[in-house]
């Protein structure tokens, strides 16, 4: 069961619900439910020679579109333009499409590949913006993602999501798996492989690096790991637990949850483990910090109340401030995550026997439920605010999905093979 949600809950407790055996590698399968209230009518032909190509550009970057549920695809079958001089613009506006992607991929001789991409508007007969650029075979969903990014952020306003990277913890058999996969869950990669439970991943803010809590020594102690080196080293092993690490926005400190003073309490840790301070003091327990977009504050889970609930608390670099209660609408609020715009925040909210995505509006207080799933878990926002991932159990294991700011679409990026836990959102790639 996911109630405990991350670590709110003792150790012990949290080892004995842990997952249940299935192996690492597997096949992906996404459906989408639902869609926008108003979706895009786009039509995306495909790229002149891309049949040669191991992967259709197109399909991904189509994929990546739909998943957003910003976007309806217009079928653009017998109909296939490369360059904007060939686009007949009645012909799709004929089919219903607002905006048209085209493109044509080429060989070159040293085996890297020239990709030309062109957005069009079919309404104005004009091209938006375009994309030419060579690639190694390697990259070629990388350059889809990328494609798909431009396209969402010419046509929304908002920065596209499609580039950035997600991780999470997958369990197989004995085995405890630290992934880091692309936005769309493809390309899944194990930074560290263990036959103890790891938890809690945290992405820095400029995406280089991961904290996490591996209990490899037997206890949860809490490192740090460049993502392209795999190097790591461990930045709070202290008496007892040492748990929930969360990343300052200028990635220059973690708050870390230790049991060292007594009870759960959070502090202040520098990113290479020195420099300790408490910042919490209660008789309760004080979990799973996360910090504003400004630094100066964090929210985090308390029962100080009596009841697992949301705070807020000022920070600064020598005193931590009081803690105000956000949340109010029932008796278990846990897992909270600051969206970047520091406007409002996700969390597990309990109701009627069933846990599951909520937002809560910090100026307003007012909330809503996003998810109708029975067990749901680690509510993560998109570098963008308007998608939030988070694991959800089926049938007694945990799958990745994902659900829109507004809850009008969701999604699960399903796993054939293994249990997943715990999925945190990294930030753009343009912060590396």
């Amino acid at each position: 069961m996911l109630i405990c949600s991350r670590h709110f809950s003792h150790w012990l407790f949290f080892l004995l619900v842990w997952w249940l055996c299935k192996p690492l590698n597997a096949a992906l399968d996404i459906e989408i439910f639902g869609g926008g209230a108003t979706q895009i009518p786009i039509a995306i032909a495909p790229f002149a020679a891309e049949s040669r190509l191991p992967q259709s550009i197109t399909s991904i970057v189509a994929a990546d579109l739909q998943r957003s549920g910003l976007f309806r695809m217009v079928d653009s079958a017998g109909l296939a333009p490369h360059n904007p001089v060939d686009v007949v613009y009645a012909d799709w506006a004929n089919r219903g499409a607002g905006a048209l992607v085209i493109g044509e991929t080429n060989v070159l001789p040293d085996g890297q590949i020239e990709i030309r991409f062109y957005l069009m508007d079919v309404a104005k007969r004009i091209q938006l913006t375009s994309l030419i650029t060579t690639v190694s075979t390697a990259q070629l969903r990388a350059v889809a993602h990328r494609i798909a990014d431009i396209v969402f952020e010419a046509l929304t306003g908002n920065k596209g999501v499609f580039s950035s990277r997600i991780a999470y913890v997958m369990k197989q058999g004995e085995n405890y798996a630290l992934q880091v996969a692309d936005a769309d869950g493809f390309n899944a990669q194990s930074m560290i492989e263990y036959p103890e439970p790891i938890i809690s991943p945290a992405w820095s803010p400029d995406g280089s690096k991961i904290a996490y809590v591996s209990f490899a020594n037997k206890k949860p102690v809490v490192y740090v790991q460049t993502v392209a080196t795999g190097e790591r080293r461990i930045v709070a092993n202290f008496k007892g637990s040492n748990s929930a690490p969360a990343w300052s926005p200028d990635g220059e400190k973690l708050a870390v949850v230790l049991t060292t003073q007594g009870n759960s309490q959070i502090f202040l840790i520098n990113a290479d483990g020195g420099g300790l301070q408490r910042l919490t003091r209660s008789a309760g327990i004080d979990t799973e910090p996360s910090f504003s977009p400004d630094g100066r504050s964090i929210i985090f889970t308390s029962d100080r109340g009596g009841s697992p609930q949301i705070y807020r608390m000022a920070i600064t670099e020598t005193a931590s401030g009081v803690a105000e209660r956000l949340t109010f609408e029932g008796n278990y609020n846990v897992s909270p995550d600051y969206s970047r715009d520091g406007k409002s925040f996700t969390f597990i909210h309990r109701h009627n026997n069933q846990f599951n995505v909520a937002v809560q509006d910090i100026a307003t207080r007012q909330m809503q439920i996003l998810t109708k799933s029975q067990f749901d878990e680690s509510p993560s926002f998109a570098p963008n605010d308007m998608m939030i991932l988070y694991a959800t159990e089926i049938g007694g294991r945990g799958i990745l999905s994902a659900v829109s700011r507004d809850g009008q679409t969701r999604q699960q990026l399903t796993i054939q093979i293994g249990d997943i836990r715990e999925p945190v959102w990294g930030p753009l790639p343009g912060l590396q």
